[in-house]
């Protein structure tokens, strides 16, 4: 196992009803500004709980964050931030309200001329307005994490810093029940690969982390598919939503190298083409898996033996078997696993590999080794 410093100081308010506990969290003499997206907190119930755990506080809003949050959109906020003397962030909604959230609390303190220096130079964040959210959507983890994806027309860029971890994040999994199946699967996909790329590297005999994370990968292929089927299943939706934060709140990558690689290639699809996050990587990661497998082999047998109980053949035989099995529980969610099944053909592969130089995406994977050339090998493989 590798060296590693681990401290994850988000509080969780888990379950039904948890939003009321935001009234006593918040100090009431901050000025709140609540962020959110497209106002379907208003139409399923979240925003009025919201309001009324707010009741005593003094606060104002801003809406219409986008999925993959817009740098422009965001900087309004920072604008507003500015003008009102907000000094504390409430965001409401999804992973894109979460870490376009991030990014506005770190901006709005960036003593720079340029914030989105923080993405592109990755300029050191020394500040940010304090910060929690209400989560509607399990998916990428940012509700206890120090990480955000921002979009600057078709750059998609990350940054990490421990000054945007929100402080307490509120998880009540009744308020998914009005996510649409897409928003479902997206999300069940989006925590399998974030544990996948954290996993599927090569041993360290880090053995409570590898065991975490099969368990995770386990538990999303056996309640993703019922998500689906039995949609106003609470046990379902909890067990779900626990799962997507487990898989990003640093536990399960403490201690292991990580690869990303998958992450790094989708967001250029995203970028590009539009593609929902979740979608991009059930289209790259099982194109990873092939042409990476002599770098992932030992992961792979063991991912194949641990989650998808394959032991009869060869090593060789054990992957195909597995890379299979993970094509087909992203088909039964409900994703394309090819290119051409975002109506992509080769002709995307240039401009795609030509986004990964521009941003200085030139040597990916757990060993720093998938070049350009490897990249595209990967593209290729995912036509």
């Amino acid at each position: 196992m590798l060296n590693f410093t681990f401290h994850n100081p988000t509080k969780i308010f888990f379950g039904e009803n948890q939003i009321a506990a935001i009234a006593k969290q918040i100090p009431t003499d901050a000025k709140v500004l609540v962020t959110y997206g497209g106002g379907s907190i208003k139409a399923n119930g979240v925003y009025d709980q919201v309001s009324d755990a707010l009741k005593d506080h003094q606060w104002s809003e801003f809406s219409g964050i986008e999925p993959n949050p817009q740098f422009d959109t965001l900087m309004k906020a920072v604008a507003k931030i500015k003008e009102e003397g907000i000094t504390y962030l409430l965001a409401v909604g999804g992973g894109s309200v979460v870490d376009g959230t991030k990014f506005i609390a770190a901006a709005a303190r960036f003593e720079g001329a340029e914030p989105w220096d923080i993405l592109s130079k990755h300029a050191k964040v020394t500040d940010a307005v304090p910060m929690a959210c209400v989560l509607t959507l399990p998916a990428t983890g940012s509700e206890s994490n120090t990480g955000a994806v921002i979009t600057r027309g078709t750059t998609k860029l990350a940054f990490m810093s421990p000054y945007v971890q929100p402080l307490f994040a509120v998880l009540d999994p009744k308020v998914t029940l009005s996510l649409s199946e897409r928003q479902v699967a997206n999300g069940v996909v989006d925590a399998f690969v974030h544990t996948m790329e954290q996993y599927l590297t090569f041993p360290v005999n880090a053995k409570v982390q590898d065991r975490f994370s099969e368990g995770l990968l386990l538990n999303l292929i056996e309640e993703g598919p019922k998500a689906l089927a039995t949609p106003d299943d609470m046990e379902v939706r909890s067990n779900i939503m626990w799962s997507a934060t487990m898989a990003l709140n640093g536990l399960i990558g403490a201690g292991v190298p990580q690869d990303w690689s998958t992450h790094m290639i989708g967001h250029e699809l995203t970028g590009q083409y539009g593609i929902d996050h979740a979608r991009t990587l059930a289209i790259v990661l099982p194109a990873v898996m092939k042409v990476q497998r002599e770098q992932k082999r030992g992961k792979l047998v063991q991912y194949a033996q641990r989650v998808w109980n394959i032991v009869d053949g060869t090593e060789d035989e054990i992957i195909d078997q597995a890379i299979v099995k993970t094509e087909a529980f992203f088909k039964e969610m409900g994703m394309p696993v090819r290119l051409s099944d975002a109506d992509l053909d080769a002709a995307s592969i240039d401009v795609l590999v030509a986004q990964l130089e521009a941003h200085g995406m030139t040597t990916l994977g757990e060993h720093g080794d998938m070049t350009l050339d490897v990249s595209r090998k990967v593209l290729e493989a995912a036509l």
